[in-house]
């Protein structure tokens, strides 16, 4: 199984490429693909939080990280 991250940057590739596309139906596809794995990301990191075992070296660090500078972001255009 992948850390959340790695579904996140599996999203983001499938959002870089619906851009890419001439396609409307092409994005929309890759679209719905990119929210799939972000959807798998928000499941692994519920999973993660109610069976901390299961977590990957360094992925409960990698997601404390990743909420700071989330708070940061939002704070800083608030």
């Amino acid at each position: 199984m992948k850390k959340a991250s790695e579904y996140r940057l599996h999203a983001k590739e499938c959002r870089d490429l619906a851009a890419q596309m001439e396609s409307a139906e092409q994005r929309a596809m890759m679209l719905q693909m990119a929210d799939h794995w972000e959807k798998l990301a928000e499941d692994r990191i519920a999973l993660i939080q109610k069976h901390p075992e299961l977590a990957h070296d360094g992925e409960h660090e990698e997601e404390h990280s990743r909420r700071r500078e989330a708070d940061a972001s939002r704070s800083a255009g608030a």
